[in-house]
């Protein structure tokens, strides 16, 4: 079986003359970049598997010294490769999941009555919020706290939920 790939990033530009690159973080814990020790670099199609020699956060971007990228001239030709690492190595956090996993997932209340499908995930300051979606029915906006999201199943693709007084009514 073929193993998933999360997207983390993509390759903006070279950053120096030692072939390291800035990338634009694509994913909501920059941590990921510390924590693998290699990573798949997507060329439109051509993919290399890389070791991670460095990393440095500046201004919002991610620097990577990546072996086989040895100065800017091989450098510029990464420009919008994607920066992808393995499912299996992100980091698994209690009450954390994956966009990935969360979009699709069957939704039920706590009488476990079908309340719809998982479309989107919004990200807001607090917490993040799960758009649920039923054919019919205006949109039910979920926030991600422990209150509402009672629990989560992703081998089922199931989760079940409080539905909160009011939040119908948004």
């Amino acid at each position: 079986m073929e193993e998933e790939y999360l997207r983390i990033g993509v390759i903006t530009s070279p950053h120096g003359i030692r072939g390291e690159v800035n990338v634009y973080p694509t994913t909501d814990d920059i941590r990921r970049f510390s924590q693998v020790k290699s990573v798949t670099v997507d060329r439109r199609g051509n993919c290399s598997r890389m070791d991670i020699t460095g990393v440095k956060q500046q201004k919002g971007m991610i620097i990577l010294g990546l072996s086989g990228i040895k100065d800017r001239t091989e450098a510029e030709l990464y420009r919008q490769a994607d920066i992808l690492i393995y499912k299996s190595e992100s980091p698994k956090e209690e009450g954390r999941y994956l966009v990935c996993d969360l979009l699709g997932m069957t939704v039920y209340d706590e009488d476990d009555r079908e309340i719809g499908t998982v479309t989107d995930v919004l990200f807001t300051g607090a917490n993040s919020i799960y758009q649920v979606s039923s054919p019919g029915k205006k949109d039910l906006l979920l926030p991600a706290i422990p209150d509402c999201i009672l629990r989560v199943d992703v081998e089922q693709k199931r989760m079940t939920v409080y539905v909160l007084p009011g939040l119908e009514d948004l």
